[in-house]
């Protein structure tokens, strides 16, 4: 039987007075841990909690957060984490569409709460975790834990609901995978294997804990006993400062807080020799940016997960030990690793033929990690889950070995004079480029060329380089057709989605306004 609170009751078990907790001054033992978590469970299980019954919660990072993860399947329900980049509107459709009627909030979105009632959600219940007085209308998370007795978990396992985790809503309206307590802790025992976490480490929620990518590190962590701390809102010197306040041992960013924080460490001599490993995932990582990195943290091993949330959501891992610039093991940096232990791949073509290695097709994924279906959405279900294998939607191809490499997201691909370009290969082109802090290549409606590529830049402090520049460097790296034709430098920061991806969509959809279709 696998169920998700099994690591509260082997770990209160074994060490009951360690330390499983720390954030804003509170630290928790393992024993204060499962009577919290208990305690809560019977809370809301007291305000009506069923079997399957939604649990939600908009907040920042920080130890409720924690409780609130494994309470709810201790009380029988099923988890479901907003996006805290989401708007108003965007939040309330998920809260509509799962059915919520309990959602836990913290300080920081406060304020939304007025509008999600406007928007007619039906949650019945607010529940304040935030760190002040408990505001009028709302129930405090603390008096709820302090007024219950513990009950009994309700040992929901396998195939049972665990939560709905929605996608970043690229397209169209948000989708609801359906993750199971099998498919998550297969995804965090595939964690655990590459990277080696212990009972006697320490981890940093770094990244939104709302994210799978968090939530898998974050259970294998609770698998071995390992220590948790919180960082509620990422900045370069928060994290530094963090990781250095609880020597935190393990973290997972994604590239773009990997780029800042190895900015920040070179800037200041930071010294991080706690941290041993650093997981990167969630978009691609430019081959400059990490050999940065590699050179900023000498003593840190660099894993990459490669997945979706449909995937609950590793599929891939490239090692530390590929984490290298030369020896038997250099070369693998482009790749996203080869296939973990939860996980089967395979690369098809648009008439489901299997390809064979070194082909570029799409990536279909299958496992015990797999979500059921999409909440509510049959239509799409079919489309992404056909005969047990997940269609992820992204292009790629295995080589030889089985190392993953990933060409695009097939919406990505740029057709130009009936020539296919690969916008991620650009990119790394273009990155490569000494002024380039970070770019976006996308596909640009032509008349002439029914498509053509076009580069969006932001140039390092101090930096300069004109259109001339930028295609001279990448005609050395990539053929010439592939080379943007069209460069805009920008000063504000690119669109990301709470996860920490750039949101292409954002930057492409100024150039398709009024159009009926997205390619040309």
């Amino acid at each position: 039987m696998i169920y998700l609170t099994q690591s509260v009751h082997r770990n209160c078990q074994k060490f009951p007075n360690k330390v499983m907790s720390s954030h804003n001054g509170r630290t928790r033992t393992w024993s204060q841990f499962k009577d919290r978590v208990s305690r809560f469970a019977g809370a809301l299980q007291q305000l009506g909690v069923q079997p399957n019954d939604r649990v939600s919660i908009l907040a920042l990072n920080c130890d409720r957060y924690l409780e609130y993860y494994l309470a709810v399947p201790w009380a029988g329900g099923a988890v479901v984490p907003l996006n805290t980049r989401w708007s108003v509107k965007e939040n309330a459709y998920s809260l509509k569409d799962s059915g919520t009627k309990i959602i836990l909030v913290d300080d920081a979105f406060l304020p939304q709460v007025e509008g999600l009632k406007k928007e007619g959600v039906p949650v019945e219940t607010y529940i304040y975790i935030g760190e002040k007085d408990c505001p009028e209308g709302l129930l405090s998370y603390e008096k709820l834990i302090e007024d219950t007795a513990p009950v009994t978990d309700a040992y929901r396992h396998d195939d049972d609901l665990a939560g709905i985790f929605y996608t970043g809503g690229t397209t169209g309206f948000p989708k609801g995978a359906m993750l199971t307590h099998k498919s998550i802790w297969t995804s965090s025992v595939s964690i655990l294997v590459e990277t080696g976490v212990r009972e006697d480490d320490v981890y940093l929620h770094a990244g939104p804990m709302f994210h799978l990518a968090d939530g898998a590190f974050s259970n294998a962590s609770l698998l071995v006993g390992a220590a948790h701390c919180f960082l509620p809102a990422f900045t370069p010197q928060a994290t530094v400062d963090t990781i250095n306040k609880y020597q935190a041992s393990h973290t997972l960013l994604v590239p773009v807080m990997i780029q800042m924080v190895t900015a920040y460490v070179e800037q200041t001599n930071s010294n991080l020799d706690s941290l041993k490993s650093v997981i990167y995932g969630a978009s691609p990582i430019p081959e400059s940016v990490l050999t940065a990195a590699l050179n900023a943290f000498p003593n840190t091993a660099f894993t990459q997960g490669y997945g979706q949330t449909e995937l609950s959501p590793i599929v891939t891992m490239l090692g530390a030990k590929y984490h290298v610039l030369e020896g038997p093991n250099a070369g693998k940096l482009k790749s996203a690793g080869q296939a973990c232990i939860c996980a089967e791949i395979r690369i098809v073509d648009k008439e489901d033929n299997v390809l064979g290695a070194n082909e570029i097709g799409e990536i279909t994924v299958m496992g015990p990690n797999k979500m059921l279906q999409y909440w509510n959405k049959p239509e799409e279900t079919a489309t992404s889950l056909r005969n047990g294998w997940i269609y992820t939607g992204d292009v790629g191809y295995l080589d030889n070995e089985g190392f993953l490499y990933l060409v695009d997201r097939a919406k990505d691909m740029i057709v130009s004079g009936g020539e296919n370009v690969y916008s991620t290969e650009v990119e790394n082109a273009v990155m490569k480029h000494e002024a380039v802090q970070q770019c976006v290549v996308i596909a640009i409606p032509d008349e002439k060329w029914g498509e053509l590529v076009h580069a969006e830049i932001i140039l390092k402090e101090g930096a300069n380089a004109t259109k001339d520049d930028i295609v001279a460097h990448c005609r050395e790296f990539i053929a010439n057709y592939k080379c943007p034709k069209s460069v805009k430098f920008r000063t504000e920061p690119f669109p990301m989605s709470g996860a920490g991806k750039l949101l292409k969509r954002e930057v492409r959809k100024v150039y398709w306004a009024g159009k009926d279709r997205n390619i040309n």
